[in-house]
């Protein structure tokens, strides 16, 4: 999932946060240093997951892109970092549930969160999110997003079919029993015009 929309999103919705919003690739770093004032908030990449495909002719799997927001804020009256965490993090939510990062998505849902850290001087929270989307298109009319799909693309199209039906019986007694006796008995074609 593309991290830009987030970052913006929470950056206009989140007015307490007077734009000290960042973007980070670890949690452990943010812990040690911070380069914006608190409170602030980072939003960090986690990883996707996937559940197995439920078609049996087509290669498709939801994806769930999840990612974390890390809020930051001053330790040094824990009573007031606790309350104004509880007020954060409800903005938060007000940013980000329901948002959809991008059309492929589902609404974003909330996944909880955990306190990371609390020393005599900052407090980390993380709150982790997710949104989901289908790895596989709908329609064929749609870009192949898996190589079974651009396999598909690349086939010749179909135009049309002959049958030719030899039937069981009456079976031929000079020949195996009971079986075809390799006397067409019927031959058919269609053709299919775009």
């Amino acid at each position: 999932m593309k991290i830009i929309p987030l970052y913006t999103q929470i950056r206009t919705y989140c007015p307490c946060l007077a734009n000290r919003v960042g973007i980070a690739i670890d949690l452990p770093s943010l812990d040690a240093v911070s380069a914006l004032q608190t409170p602030a908030v980072y939003v960090v990449p986690l990883a996707d997951l996937t559940s197995p495909g439920t078609t049996q002719n087509a290669t498709s799997s939801t994806i769930r892109d999840r990612f974390e927001v890390a809020l930051l804020l001053d330790a040094s009256n824990p009573q007031q970092a606790l309350d104004q965490l509880h007020d954060l993090r409800a903005e938060v939510w007000r940013a980000l549930v329901g948002f959809k990062p991008g059309a492929e998505y589902n609404p974003i849902q909330y996944d909880g969160g955990e306190l990371v850290s609390l020393n005599a001087t900052r407090l980390l929270y993380r709150l982790r999110f997710f949104a989901e989307f289908q790895l596989g298109r709908n329609l064929p009319s749609q870009p192949a997003e898996t190589w079974h799909e651009r396999e598909l693309d690349g086939l010749p199209s179909f135009t049309g079919v002959t049958v030719r039906v030899d039937a069981i019986d009456p079976a031929d007694p000079n020949l195996q029993r009971p079986g075809p006796d390799g006397r067409l008995e019927l031959t058919f074609s269609g053709e299919l015009k775009q």
